[in-house]
């Protein structure tokens, strides 16, 4: 048996959006949304954190190579997500509200399709502001 690890790797990345529902009316919008349903939008300096689980290998003392977990996070979020309009650049939110929950399963299920072994991704942890954290580790209802 080897022992189970947690390996985790942070990175910033800016990126403006409006919370908007198109499932919503104009005035439902703004009465959920408040001020972040602005119509020129809004932007965030997002943390996102990724960590992987599994064991850790006996020959190289590793859960993953963090050099390829960094390699993974930096095309999903520094290609595609980093200085972006999640709204209008991310074909993903199109008609997907583009809070930070669903910003995390983006994230998530993105580095699960580049990752050879997407078992070992655990959870996507996104600091929308000091105060405001989401965590998502793949689970559905």
């Amino acid at each position: 048996m080897s022992p189970i690890g947690y390996l985790t790797r942070r990175e910033s990345i800016s990126s403006c959006h409006r919370l908007h529902s198109p499932h919503l009316s104009d005035e439902e919008n703004k009465n959920i949304y408040g001020k972040c349903n602005n119509y020129w939008g809004h932007g965030h300096n997002y943390i996102v954190e990724v960590t992987v689980r599994g064991p850790i290998n006996y020959k190289t003392g590793m859960v993953m190579n963090i050099s390829e977990l960094k390699e993974y996070m930096h095309k999903v979020l520094m290609e595609k997500l980093d200085h972006k309009n999640l709204d209008k650049d991310v074909p993903y939110f199109k008609n997907v509200v583009s809070t930070t929950e669903n910003l995390s399963v983006y994230i998530f299920n993105e580095l699960k399709q580049l990752m050879p072994d997407p078992s070992l991704l655990y959870e996507v942890k996104i600091y929308e502001t000091d105060k405001n954290i989401v965590i998502y580790r793949g689970e559905d209802s």
